[in-house]
Formats: structure tokens, sequence, C-alpha cells
């Protein structure tokens, strides 16, 4: 990955992330939403936008679509922000690592109390 790219990366993340927290009215994506990575495809086209959410399937589903729905404006409002030629369509994907993360220590910490010998 080039440097630009990443550089590229970590700015849409940080300005998605800011647009999420001032700009967007949408209800479905009031919850706490993390925008935990962005990957930019090589010709700078296109947009994957990961994110994460604490909760069940159904805010999950919601907030996809809340995404989908919001993608135009986001899109519109890094035109303005970012110096780019042509801004990348926005995909919006649903990111689980925090919840698998969770799980994991939860099952880290059940086999370490397993094995603590009593004193």
């Amino acid at each position: 990955m080039s440097r630009r790219t990443e550089r590229l990366n970590k700015t849409i993340k940080q300005e998605i992330s800011w647009l999420l927290e001032r700009e967007v009215n949408d209800p479905r994506l009031s919850t706490l939403i993390s925008v935990t990575q962005v990957s930019v495809s090589p010709d700078l086209t296109y947009a994957k936008v990961f994110v994460s959410i604490l909760g069940n399937e159904e805010n999950k589903t919601e907030m996809l679509a809340g995404f989908n729905a919001a993608s135009g404006f986001l899109r519109r409002e890094l035109s303005s922000r970012l110096r780019l030629r042509h801004v990348p369509q926005l995909s919006f994907r649903y990111d689980d690592s925090i919840e698998r993360g969770a799980t994991l220590l939860g099952i880290i910490e059940q086999v370490s109390d397993i094995q603590k010998p009593d004193v």
C-alpha cells in the first residue's frame, strides 16, 4: 500500500468519525458507532468503511441502512473537506472484531481461572 493511500485511509476515517459525531442527524446513526478502518482501492475510486456498534442484530441492520442513506451526504461533505479530484464512493461494512475480541478475552479468563491452583 502506498504512503498516499495510507494517509488517505487515515484522513477519511477521521473525517467520517467527526461527521458522525457532529453533522449526521439520522436517528439510526445516533448510537455509539466506531469507525474502525477505511480501505481505499488502489485507483482511489472506492472506499470500504468498516464500522462497529455494540448491540443486537436489529441495531446492526438499522445502522447499515442508515449509512447507506447517509453515504451521499458523507461523500459530499468529504469532497468539501478534502482536496481530491474524485472522492471515493463509500461502501459501509459491519466490523465485528470488537465483539470477537471481547469473546476471546472471556474465554482466556475462564481458562486462566480453571488453571489457577487453590492456595
